[in-house]
């Protein structure tokens, strides 16, 4: 059984617009097109509905900052080709793609270890190496050192690729890739509240 875009923002409780996010990306397997539109296996978005909720509580930090990107779209900088998210690219263009300058608090970006990349509320990737920021004339934040710990080619399986390079940044690619994250901001970063301390 397919359905139309608009069945499957219904089923999941979404806006269209969300999960348009994730078709673009090249997310999910499966689809098809009937003139312009987008249809969707059943099983792919049951498969979405039951992706667990992201277990933060898991995490040793009272909050944890999230990166709410959108789908990748070409830039005119000499650093980087993209910027967001999408399936297709390799693991430097997409460090390059999702790293950036932000208005934080980067100290707290820092203390959290951890930066869950989220797209259309899916933890899509994973940036480690957060230690050492640099601040711009803007009073925005960047993080030179941040890794790659892995991300998602298929969010229905989910097919992860993990590219951690020590076992903690592996374990929190694990932990963390393919789940829901929601999060609210007026920004690119907000930061979601964990049970793991009082």
């Amino acid at each position: 059984m397919l359905l139309t875009t608009g069945q499957v923002a219904e089923e999941l409780g979404c806006a269209v617009t969300t999960f348009r996010r994730l078709v673009q990306a090249g997310l999910l397997p499966g689809l098809s097109r009937r003139g312009v539109r987008v249809m969707t296996p059943l099983s792919v978005v049951q498969a979405l509905s039951a992706r667990p909720s992201a277990a933060l509580q898991q995490l040793d930090v009272k909050e944890v900052p999230v990166l709410r990107v959108d789908v990748a779209k070409p830039v005119d900088d000499p650093e980087r080709e993209w910027i967001g998210f999408t399936a297709s690219l390799g693991p430097e263009d997409l460090l390059k793609a999702l790293r950036g300058w932000w208005r934080c608090d980067p100290a707290s970006v820092a203390a959290a270890g951890v930066l869950p990349v989220t797209l259309s509320g899916y933890v899509v990737a994973v940036l480690t190496g957060l230690e050492r920021w640099e601040r711009n004339a803007e009073g925005r934040y960047a993080f030179p050192d941040a890794r790659l710990a892995g991300y998602v080619t298929d969010l229905a399986t989910p097919r992860l690729t993990i590219t951690a390079r020590t076992n903690r940044d592996r374990k929190l690619a694990e932990l963390l890739l393919g789940t829901r994250l929601a999060s609210h901001s007026g920004g690119a970063i907000a930061y979601v509240p964990t049970t793991s301390t009082d």
